[in-house]
């Protein structure tokens, strides 16, 4: 269940802007996601990549090699909408649930 969400987490980051891996672990970690680095973020990226959910482009940095800049496909933008409407559902039963157990 963790992996669909920090996939949903990442398309919803890319969707904002153009990122790179290294920031995307440091946005992910921003938002209190402390477990993944950019080691377990990168497989992940060329997961998306192949699924055509994200392209990317190597552009130059300012310090060192070249960094690939992740961006959202038109798939990519597709598969973010059906996720936050997966989350929103998921959500409100999860809370169902919970203010049920409370009221027994």
């Amino acid at each position: 269940m963790m992996k669909g969400v920090v996939d949903g987490c990442l398309l919803s980051i890319i969707n904002e802007k153009e990122v790179y891996g290294y920031e995307l672990a440091e946005k992910l970690e921003s938002y209190g996601f402390e477990a993944f680095s950019e080691g377990t973020i990168y497989p992940m990226l060329l997961r998306m990549q192949k699924e055509k959910l994200v392209t990317s482009t190597l552009r130059k940095s300012t310090a060192g090699p070249k960094r690939k800049y992740y961006s959202l496909t038109e798939k990519g933008e597709e598969e973010l909408v059906l996720f936050k409407e997966r989350w929103n559902a998921l959500e409100t039963n999860v809370n169902r649930v919970l203010s049920q157990q409370k009221n027994d």
